[in-house]
């Protein structure tokens, strides 16, 4: 089993900043990339960032700038530095990892439960 616990949601005005957290933890044999998507009301889940194995990072054109992707390895885990924040970012964002539990295992994506970040004054 593997597990994805998120933290760092919440409230914050426009133009803040807010961090997400999100450790895995379970049988993870190795770890390809770490990312994170967001879904607003009445829209599709979309990505926002991943980090992959070797460091190389892919952002949504409507964060570039403004977001940045982490990881540490050595915890598994990947963080969202988030600022200049704006009222459009409001979205649950969801940690999804893409990893092998075992040397034949398939990789496979695991998500986690989800963490509310709310833009607004």
């Amino acid at each position: 089993q593997v597990q994805l616990v998120e933290s760092g949601g919440g409230l914050v005005q426009p133009g803040g900043s807010l961090r997400l957290s999100c450790a895995a933890s379970g049988s993870i044999f190795s770890i390809n990339a770490m990312g994170w998507y967001r879904q607003a009301p009445g829209k599709q889940r979309e990505l926002v960032a991943v980090i992959f194995s070797g460091g190389t990072t892919n952002y949504a054109n409507s964060v570039k700038g403004r977001f940045t992707i982490s990881r540490d390895n050595a915890k598994n885990t990947v963080y969202l530095e988030m600022n200049s924040l704006k009222p459009e970012d409001t979205a649950v964002y969801y940690c999804n990892c893409n990893l092998r539990t075992g040397v034949t295992a398939r990789r496979k994506d695991y998500w986690g439960q989800g963490t509310q970040v709310t833009v607004s004054s």
